[in-house]
C-alpha cells in the first residue's frame, strides 16, 4: 500500500480514532483525523484529495447518512468505510447496492478494516484501469472510424478516377466507347452465376474488367485507328497491350483478380491465346469470365467493319467457341441466363452514352477488328 494514498478518519471516540490512526500509520497512508463529521464533510465537500473516509456510523443516523450520499455524489470514486457495533446486516447491504459505501466493518477489528481497506484499494485500481481501458478503446474506435472514413473516400476517388480513366481511354475509339463499363457489369453478372459470392472479389473483377484494356494507351494511334488491315508486326504491338497493361499499374497495390483479368484476357482455353499460352484453369477463373463477357460485347455491338449482331447470335457463337477460345463451364453458366435478361443489362450499361453510340455509326470509317 502506497505512502501517498491519504486516509481520513473520522470518529468521535478519541480512543478509538487514537487506536486506529496508530494501527494504519505503520502501512504508511497519509492520515488526516477529524472528531466532528460535519467540520470534516465540509472539507470532503470542497476539495476532496482523499482515497478512503472511515466514518463512524448507526443506521438511525439519517442526517449523516444524507451527508454521506453528498459526500459520495460529489466524489463517485472516494471509498467509503463504515465503522459500526451493531448496524443491521438488511441496511447495510442496502448501503452496498445504492453505492453509498464500500464496506462495513466494527471499530475494533483491526484484520477487518486492513482487508476492508486493501480490497476498496483493489477496487478502486480496478475502476481506474478500467476507465483507461475504455478510454484507449474510444480512442481506437475513434481512429478506426477515421480511418474507415478517409477508406471510404479514398475508394470513391479511386473508382472515379479508375472509370474516368477508362472512359478517356474508351473515347480514344469512338467506336466501341462505353466497352470498358458494360463488359464490366457482364462480367460481375457472370461471376455471380459462376458461384462468386465475396462482395470484395466481384467489386475487384468489376476493376479488372474496366482496366483490362489500360494497355492500350501505350499503342500508338496509327495502330490503333488504322483502317484497314493491320500487318504482322502491328499485330504483335497490339498483343502486347494485356502485358503493357499489367505492367503500367503492378506498382499501385495490385489486387489478384484485378491483375489477372489485365494480364489474362486474351488467353484461349485451348491454350492458342496469348501472351502466355495459357490453358484450362492455368488460366484463372476470372479471366475465363471475362473472356466470354468481352466476346458478348464485342459480337453486339457497332462496327465499322461490320454491324453489330443480336443476342441470340452471339450466344450460338460463344457456345460454337466453347472448349476452344472458352471455358465450358463459363460458356453454360452464361447460356443459363436468358438472353432477355443479357440484352437489359447491356440496356441498363449503355442508355447514357446514345451520343457516342450515335456518334459510332456516323463518324467511323472501315477499321480492322481490334478486341
Amino acid at each position: 500500500m502506497a505512502g501517498s494514498l491519504k486516509v481520513m478518519i473520522i470518529v468521535e471516540n478519541n480512543r478509538r480514532r487514537k487506536s486506529i490512526k496508530d494501527f494504519l500509520s505503520q502501512y504508511s497512508f497519509l492520515i488526516e483525523e477529524a472528531s466532528e463529521f460535519p467540520k470534516a464533510a465540509d472539507q470532503l465537500l470542497s476539495a476532496n484529495s482523499f482515497s478512503i473516509i472511515l466514518v463512524d456510523f448507526e443506521d438511525k443516523d439519517k442526517q449523516k447518512l444524507s451527508t454521506i450520499q453528498s459526500i459520495k455524489k460529489f466524489n463517485p470514486e472516494l471509498g467509503i468505510i463504515v465503522l459500526s457495533d451493531q448496524m443491521d446486516a438488511k441496511f447495510a447491504v442496502s448501503l452496498y447496492k445504492k453505492g453509498i459505501v464500500s464496506h462495513v466493518v466494527k471499530p475494533d477489528n483491526k484484520s477487518g478494516l486492513f482487508s476492508a481497506i486493501k480490497n476498496e484499494l483493489l477496487r478502486q485500481d480496478l475502476v481506474r484501469d478500467n476507465k483507461m481501458y475504455q478510454e484507449q478503446i474510444q480512442d481506437i474506435r475513434n481512429q478506426y472510424e477515421k480511418n474507415l472514413r478517409r477508406a471510404l473516400d479514398l475508394e470513391e476517388i479511386y473508382d472515379s478516377t479508375l472509370e474516368n480513366l477508362m472512359t478517356a481511354l474508351d473515347l480514344r475509339d469512338v467506336e466501341t466507347f462505353g466497352h470498358s463499363r458494360t463488359v464490366a457489369k457482364y462480367s460481375q453478372v457472370l461471376a455471380k452465376i459462376m458461384g462468386v459470392e465475396d462482395v470484395q472479389t466481384l467489386d475487384n473483377i468489376k476493376k479488372g474488367a474496366l482496366l483490362h484494356d489500360v494497355g492500350k494507351i501505350a499503342i500508338p494511334d496509327s495502330i490503333l485507328k488504322k483502317p484497314g488491315s493491320l500487318s504482322a508486326s502491328e499485330w504483335d504491338k497490339i498483343k502486347l497491350h494485356p502485358s503493357l497493361g499489367y505492367g503500367l499499374i503492378k506498382e499501385i497495390k495490385l489486387v489478384q483478380e484485378i491483375g489477372n483479368i489485365i494480364l489474362y484476357h486474351h488467353e484461349h482455353f485451348d491454350g492458342k491465346g496469348y501472351p502466355n499460352n495459357l490453358k484450362k484453369q492455368e488460366i484463372p477463373l476470372e479471366a475465363r469470365i471475362f473472356s466470354v463477357a468481352d466476346a458478348l460485347d464485342a459480337i453486339t455491338s457497332y462496327r465499322p467493319y461490320r454491324k453489330e449482331r443480336d443476342f441470340q447470335y452471339a450466344r450460338e457463337e460463344i457456345q460454337r467457341k466453347s472448349e476452344s477460345q472458352f471455358d465450358p463451364k463459363v460458356v453454360d453458366a452464361f447460356c443459363s441466363m436468358e438472353v432477355k435478361k443479357w440484352e437489359k443489362i447491356r440496356y441498363e450499361s449503355t442508355k447514357l452514352m446514345p451520343f457516342f453510340e450515335h456518334m459510332a455509326t456516323v463518324t467511323s470509317k472501315k477499321s480492322h477488328p481490334i478486341q
